[in-house]
């Protein structure tokens, strides 16, 4: 069995010494979880998408407590099925040796104290979706699909969810809580043209990767996965963050999240040039604009979705971004919808006119 020669999380390489709030956290979690492990729950991986290069994947995952399915039962773990609240109030398991099974070869690897698995191997896979397994010790094998980007491929997408591909309409204080609480995939609305566009962008650039970078909590992966499959968008990887507090912090930066990614998607994949999506109600444009002026390189374009003035409403307002702050060589271009970010795009080369 191989080790993995990457970490966990960036959490894995972090001074000891935690934030009291953490520290806090961290007894909350052992104690819900000697509870659970007294009730029969077990450590049970829910898998996420990862992605992949030339000689290694980022495998993306997270260790629940979960009651296990019984011997003989045909329904999928219930670790897959928990929506709404219920992914708030499941017991993260941290701290588990996880086995990841790819090419072949098994690495061990281990979850942070929040229970999420992002680790690097250093493996090679062949380009295209593959699909490894993971377990963790007393619990059953699942399965992670990993998208490899081919050597060959020059353009991929990186896109925002909230007011991006889903309607939100809820002001920015409540969003969260409403979409991570109460809502499932069934009651969220897609935004108009954009599952059509995404499908354009992947059809006319066979062998891209879509990146679907948030500031989410890992919690409503699944949620957002089916939402995701119910609405047609293509597959691709989450990249979402784990709420709470951090080793020096009360609160994770959403912002920073983001900013990390960005700019690790861009050392991993040198040679890509990113179609940057997102919209402006939120910090998008100024991230893409960073992103665009640190590595001109790498952005073939950045889309902007424009919010209705009601979605503006209860974003807390558009972004106002002086000209020079937007930065960057790449074009940009503002549309309502994906209609209008496809005709611009086509106009640009990026698409295809119809019919050719």
């Amino acid at each position: 069995m191989a080790r993995s020669r990457g970490t966990a999380s960036p959490a894995a390489s972090l001074p000891r010494e935690l934030h009291r709030a953490a520290r806090l956290e961290d007894a909350l979690h052992a104690f819900r979880a000697k509870r659970a492990r007294k009730r029969g729950l077990l450590p049970t991986v829910v898998p996420f998408s990862g992605y992949g290069g030339g000689n290694w994947i980022r495998v993306l995952g997270r260790v629940l407590l979960v009651r296990p399915v019984r011997a003989g039962a045909t329904e999928k773990p219930r670790s897959r099925s928990v929506r709404g609240w219920r992914s708030f109030t499941s017991v993260p398991a941290g701290d588990v040796d996880v086995t990841v099974t790819a090419g072949g070869n098994d690495y061990q690897v281990r979850a942070d104290r929040g229970g999420v698995i992002d680790t690097r191997l250093e493996i090679v896979l062949p380009a295209g979706w593959n699909t490894i397994t993971m377990r963790t010790e007393g619990s059953g094998t699942v399965t992670a699909p990993i998208f490899v980007v081919d050597p060959r491929a020059r353009f991929g997408v990186i896109s925002d969810i909230d007011d991006t591909v889903m309607v939100t309409a809820l002001p920015r204080p409540l969003l969260a809580a409403w979409n991570t609480f109460v809502l499932d995939e069934h009651a969220r609305r897609p935004v108009a043209g954009m599952a059509v566009l995404y499908e354009r962008l992947v059809r006319t650039h066979p062998g891209s990767p879509v990146i679907y970078l948030s500031t989410g909590a890992w919690n409503v992966a699944p949620t957002l996965t089916r939402f995701l499959s119910r609405n047609l968008y293509p597959a691709g990887s989450l990249l979402l963050t784990d709420w709470g507090p951090t080793h020096d912090r009360l609160f994770r930066s959403g912002r920073q999240h983001k900013h990390d990614n960005l700019a690790r998607l861009a050392a991993e994949f040198p040679k890509l040039r990113w179609l940057l999506i997102g919209d402006d109600g939120q910090h998008d444009e100024e991230l893409y604009g960073e992103f665009a002026r640190a590595h001109p390189q790498n952005v073939a374009a950045v889309c902007i979705r424009q919010l209705s003035p009601g979605e503006a409403v209860l974003a807390g307002g558009r972004s106002t971004l002086p000209d020079e702050l937007v930065g960057g060589s790449a074009p940009w271009l503002y549309a309502p919808d994906g209609a209008g970010l496809s005709e611009q795009l086509t106009e640009l080369g990026v698409l295809p006119t119809y019919g050719r």
